[in-house]
This record gives C-alpha cells, sequence and structure tokens, in this order.
C-alpha cells in the first residue's frame, strides 16, 4: 500500500473509532476518501498538515434546545442544530433542514458534502448545514412560525453576513424563511445578507426557487453534451415533487425531454405522455397535496406506493430528487437494466455506496450530487451579492449566470479527474477539484 494509501486509511479508520454511530457522515466521508489518494501522492504537503484531519473535524458543532407552543397549548421541545464545517475559503453557508429524520450524524455529512459543493462553484462560500427534527407537516403556519422564532431565537447568537449564511433545504421553504428572518431582524437589525432564499418583498433573488433544479439540468445537459448525447427525446425519470423536482421537471421538458415521474413519501405516479407540469405545481404547491391527489386529477397517470426506483419501466435518465440514500445497490442494478445512460443527483447523497458501484461498473454517466445540485448554494450566493451591493438582477442575469456556473463546475470536474488519473469520472473530479481549492486555502492561511 502506498503512503498516501495508508494515510487515507488511517484517517479513516481514527474516524470510525470516533464517530461510530454516526452513518450518515461515515459513508460521506468514506465516498470523498475513496477518491482522493492520487492528489495526496502528488501533494505530500496536504498530509503533512493534516489537512484531512482537520477538514473531516467540523470547526463548531452546535445542538441546542428549542421549545415552542402547539395550538392547543402544550410546550414541545425539539433539536436544533448547526454544523459550521469549514470557513477557509469564506463565511459558512448551507440549508437548515427541518426533518423527523435530522440528527447530528446526518448535519454533518451534510455540512461535509456542502464544503466542496460550495467550493466547486467558483464562489467565495465555506461549508456548513443546520436544522431539527421538527416536522413541519400537519403544523398549522401559526406553530410554524413560532417554532421558527423559537429556533432562531438560538441561531441568531452563531450567525451573520459574514459569518454564516443559512438558507432553506427539506421543510424548510419561503415560509419558513420568512419567520426566520423575520425573528432574526427583530433580534439583530435588518442584515437581509444572513439569509437566503427570501422573499423578493425583503432581499430575495429572482430565479432562487428554480436554481437548484434548473442548475441540475444544465449539468445534466453539459455531461450529455461531453458524450456526444443530448435530453431531446429522452425519457426521465424523477423523484420527488419538491422544488428540486419540480424545477428539475420544467427545465428538462423545455429542453425537449419527457419526464415520466414524481413521488413523495407515500409513493409515486408513473404518465407515459409526461408529467403536467401545472398541475403538480397546484397540487404540490398550493394544496399542499399528495402524489395520489394528482393521480386521481390526471386520467393518464397511474399511482403506485414504494419507491420510485422499484418501478419497471423503460426510459434513458434517473433524477434522484427526494432525499438521501433513496436508491440502494439493488434498485440501482434495475436501474441499469431498464436501459439508463445517465444519473444525475438533484437531492443529497441519493444513491448508496453499492448504487454507485453499480452506476459505474455499467459505465453510466454519473453527475455525483455535490456538483449537480449545486445550483441552489451558487444561486444563494448571488442573493448575497445583490443584499451586499442593495441591488436586485434580473431573472435572465440570474439564470445566466446559474449557467455559466453549473457549465465551469462540471469542467473543472472533468480536468481534476485527467489530471489525476481517473478521466471521465465525473465523482473523483467534483472531490479532488473542490478539495485542492480548499486545502490550498487552508495551508495559505497558516491552518
Amino acid at each position: 500500500m502506498s503512503e498516501a494509501a495508508a494515510y487515507i486509511a488511517q484517517v479513516k479508520a481514527q474516524l470510525m473509532k470516533r464517530d461510530p454511530n454516526q452513518p450518515e457522515f461515515q459513508e460521506a466521508v468514506a465516498n470523498f476518501l475513496n477518491t482522493i489518494t492520487p492528489v495526496f501522492a502528488a501533494h505530500p504537503e496536504y498530509q503533512k498538515a493534516a489537512i484531512l484531519e482537520r477538514l473531516t473535524e467540523p470547526e463548531r458543532a452546535l445542538q441546542f434546545q428549542v421549545a415552542w407552543q402547539d395550538d392547543q397549548g402544550h410546550m414541545q421541545v425539539n433539536r436544533g442544530y448547526r454544523v459550521q464545517f469549514n470557513s477557509a475559503i469564506g463565511p459558512y453557508k448551507g440549508g437548515l433542514r427541518f426533518h423527523p429524520s435530522v440528527n447530528l450524524s446526518i448535519v454533518k455529512f451534510l455540512g461535509f458534502e456542502q464544503i466542496f459543493k460550495n467550493s466547486l462553484t467558483g464562489l467565495p462560500i465555506g461549508g456548513a448545514k443546520g436544522g431539527s427534527d421538527f416536522d413541519p407537516k400537519g403544523k398549522s403556519d401559526v406553530e410554524i412560525m413560532r417554532f421558527c422564532q423559537s429556533f432562531m431565537l438560538e441561531l441568531s447568537k452563531y450567525i451573520g453576513p459574514d459569518m454564516d449564511v443559512p438558507a432553506g433545504d427539506i421543510g424548510v421553504g419561503g415560509r419558513e424563511i420568512g419567520y426566520l428572518y423575520g425573528m432574526y431582524k427583530r433580534l439583530r437589525g435588518s442584515e437581509r445578507g444572513v439569509l437566503t432564499g427570501k422573499g423578493l418583498s425583503y432581499g430575495g433573488s429572482l430565479a432562487r426557487t428554480e436554481a437548484t433544479g434548473y442548475g441540475l439540468i444544465y449539468y445534466l445537459d453539459e455531461m450529455l453534451k461531453h458524450n456526444d448525447q443530448s435530453l431531446a427525446g429522452k425519457k426521465i425519470l424523477v423523484s420527488g415533487a419538491g422544488n428540486v423536482a419540480i424545477y428539475a421537471i420544467k427545465k428538462a421538458q423545455e429542453l425537449g425531454a419527457t419526464v415520466i415521474s414524481a413521488s413523495d413519501s407515500n409513493g409515486y405516479v408513473l404518465q407515459a405522455d409526461g408529467i403536467d407540469l401545472a398541475k403538480l405545481q397546484e397540487i404540490k404547491e398550493v394544496k399542499r397535496g399528495r402524489m395520489s391527489d394528482y393521480a386521481a386529477a390526471e386520467p393518464t397517470a397511474e399511482y403506485h406506493e414504494g419507491s420510485l426506483w422499484d418501478a419497471e419501466v423503460a426510459y434513458d435518465i434517473a433524477l434522484p430528487c427526494a432525499t438521501q440514500n433513496e436508491i440502494d445497490g439493488a434498485q440501482a442494478e434495475r436501474l441499469v437494466k431498464a436501459g439508463v445512460i445517465a444519473v444525475a443527483e438533484g437531492a443529497n447523497m441519493p444513491s448508496t455506496p453499492e448504487a454507485i458501484k453499480a452506476y459505474q461498473s455499467a459505465g453510466l454517466l454519473y453527475g455525483p450530487a455535490k456538483a449537480a445540485n449545486a445550483g441552489g448554494v451558487a444561486v444563494s450566493e448571488l442573493e448575497m451579492s445583490q443584499n451586499s451591493r442593495r441591488t436586485s438582477d434580473s431573472f435572465a442575469a440570474v439564470d445566466a449566470e446559474l449557467k455559466e456556473i453549473m457549465i465551469h463546475l462540471f469542467q473543472a470536474s472533468v480536468d481534476a479527474a485527467k489530471t489525476y488519473g481517473t478521466p471521465e469520472d465525473y465523482l473523483a473530479g467534483a472531490n479532488i477539484a473542490g478539495f485542492i481549492k480548499v486545502a490550498d486555502a487552508m495551508l495559505a492561511q497558516g491552518w
């Protein structure tokens, strides 16, 4: 075993010993470490400076109580988290997730991935993530407001426009960001740049809602073009029915593809003639309904319970846009047998290690989440920039810059993979390109 490989194995073993009960975090770190041996073989100075030991340990990890009153007058208590992972290239940046599954392991995995995702955009932002095990589903607007106010009462002590700038994620949309910013403003004053994903009337950016989904398709389109393929005429399976999925569907349809699915936590819809985007938006964004409601309103739609990735259907491209580890090894093998040529990840780490191995063994084009879904954080940084300038850019200007960032990001991954001996491995390329920028910044600053 080479010295570089031995060092990386040692770091992995130390992390397993230190955090044995954090499977999501361990998985994210392992996926990263498995691709970067060539970098350490070429740059022994990174090992000498213990870059990996410092990069895999958050600069700060916060856990706090969030007590709030429900509509029956009872006090409820949830846990809040903020993991500020690395600030070598800029202030901490990453979303807040409100979901019952949120725990320290999940927040650490998301924050670790965010370091490299943010680095890949080429923008000056570090990596962080946060959230709570609070579930917004079934709660009244007033209950959600009370929770957000209590959450921000504590979080406000640790964030700021030049320190840490949270955004939305699963369970945190425009409504929640509004309540969070309203409380921050009461506590600390009008610092618009402290949160992104804000409403347009108080400092938000045009194209922010669409950014992750649009960016995913821009990345996918570039990956296909690089391999002499086109989106036009392709049949696509999309999981999820939130912002990422909805706007990925919209942009894919605009570029000539047919999207035949959408899903939620209960089940999925297949629609051979293509998803009716307007109807999907009405059901999910206005009525806050389920995919079963969509199927009931669409005569050509079939509703099935369970995972979309168990569906027996032929298609060309898979876009997992729901949640982490939604595709396992067996489902990935089914995907390969269905004739899929490409997978691009709209959710964070939606594919298990076994699934990724199946993609790569079959020679599929694979766009990893830290690259393919970076459009959201890219436009978040553009929102920060607009807030600093106290100006608002047009939708067309933001969208054009988003597309340019995604094209640059893909090419940076291609170049890094080629330089370090893994040509056309976009996972390795994304990890390497994102890592080198952060590592060099840490060395330059004496970290």
